[in-house]
């Protein structure tokens, strides 16, 4: 097998795991289990506590004492095993506990998957910005496939889910043992500072203005990442309160509707590399902001009938919001940091923005819907995307004028080495 096809495997199944379970975990909940929705709220949060520090941890470890493919296959195993035993809880505390194990396993493998297939591709002399994204794409690809899987084999209420997730989680976790080994990059000399002897070096990237900026900008946009997630199938389920389209395809498949958003995420990875190399790593992650404006503000005016093409075309522009922030921030991070810490730069490019930023973002919206916007037990969901919408477009603003990055298309080498 080739090395390009073994890296599509890899990003394959690292998607498929989560995409099991993670959109219809909400009907198991609510629809099998019957727990309340205070408590589903905390389910959310393990993804971004998660993020906070175990990427950050799993590259310093990767960067220094373990082979990060080994490390990625021993965290999919014990991640598998807790998504295994999650059938056997019959209580929402516990419940959390045994997820937030699977997600401190699981959550970590995002940005070790994008080290390893940097790492393996430089090794073997191919272009990362170039071959990367088309490797990638395949990951939403089986995103995509196991949602529609859970769906139509009737899991999508059922504690099979989990089965099928954990299965892959450790089909996935022994495959990594075959791909060629990332050793530690950075073997630091006897004389090492306290810093260095731990692998904190990534944490001096705050040092400089430009990332400093680069990673808080990640954090804000992060707390953007989930909403949609969180809100989006409630959103399009609550329109079977109003009559006229209480019957309407939108209703019953939101899912379906929602899936178009991955299906678009597909179309522009591919994109990714004709626009870094034409407009640079600001203006990409400009576009990104302005499309998360258009989600929100589409979502806002959209309905089941008249307003159906807003509801899609946002679902279009996802594509374009997801991946021109997630995948070139993660592709500006490889280019631009040195090899000794690139692991542990990549778990500190997860940590802001599915961690700091996640949680801010599902806390704060959380208080905001439930404060403001819900009325007699009714979400009002024009006003609810509208805020987003003004949230994502200040953030585009300041980015707009404090970012400073002069793009050169010529320096196509730059991201080659």
């Amino acid at each position: 097998m080739s090395i390009k096809f073994r890296l599509t495997v890899m990003s394959f199944l690292q998607f498929f795991v989560w995409g099991a379970w993670l959109i219809t975990v909400g009907n198991y909940w609510f629809a099998t289990k019957q727990w309340s929705g205070a408590e589903f709220g905390a389910i959310f949060s393990t993804l971004g506590l998660s993020s906070i520090f175990m990427p950050a941890i799993t590259g310093i470890i990767a960067d220094r004492w373990v082979n990060a493919e080994k490390l990625y296959g021993i965290l999919h195993i014990l991640g598998g095993l807790a998504l295994a035993y999650i059938p056997q809880v019959d209580n929402p505390t516990s419940f959390f506990w045994v997820i937030f194990m699977a997600m401190l396993c699981y959550m970590p493998t995002i940005a070790l998957s994008n080290s390893i297939a940097y790492n393996i591709l430089k090794n073997n002399k191919f272009d990362v910005v170039k071959v990367f994204p088309p490797i990638r794409v395949w990951g939403t690809i089986g995103f995509i496939i196991a949602m529609w899987i859970t769906n139509l084999t009737g899991n999508k209420a059922s504690a099979n889910m989990f089965y099928i997730a954990a299965f892959f989680a450790v089909v996935l976790g022994v495959y990594s043992f075959t791909l060629p080994k990332c050793p530690p990059q950075n073997l630091t000399s006897k004389d090492a500072s306290f810093v260095e002897s731990l692998g904190l070096n990534a944490f001096k990237l705050f040092g400089t203005y430009k990332m400093a900026l680069f990673f808080i900008f990640s954090m804000f946009l992060g707390g953007a990442l989930q909403l949609t997630n969180m809100y989006g199938d409630t959103f399009l389920s609550d329109f079977e309160k109003v009559p006229q389209y209480a019957d309407s395809f939108v209703v019953k498949y939101s899912t379906i509707i929602l899936s178009i958003s991955q299906i678009s995420e597909t179309l522009f990875i591919l994109a990714i590399p004709f626009f870094l190399k034409r407009f640079g790593i600001k203006q990409v992650m400009l576009i990104s902001m302005v499309a998360w404006v258009l989600r929100f503000g589409l979502f806002a005016y959209g309905d089941p009938e008249g307003g159906l093409w807003m509801i899609i075309l946002s679902c279009i522009v996802y594509g374009m919001a997801f991946d021109f922030f997630n995948i070139s921030g993660s592709l500006f991070v490889e280019t631009t940091t040195d090899s000794s810490i690139r692991s542990s730069a990549q778990g500190l490019f997860m940590m802001m923005t599915n961690g700091f930023g996640a949680i801010i973002g599902s806390s704060v919206s959380g208080y905001l819907i439930d404060t403001y916007f819900t009325h007699e037990g009714s979400k009002d969901w024009q006003n609810i995307w509208l805020t987003f919408a003004i949230y994502a477009g200040i953030i585009a603003i300041f980015f707009a004028i404090m970012f400073k990055h002069k793009h050169d298309p010529n320096a196509v080498e730059h991201f080659s080495h």
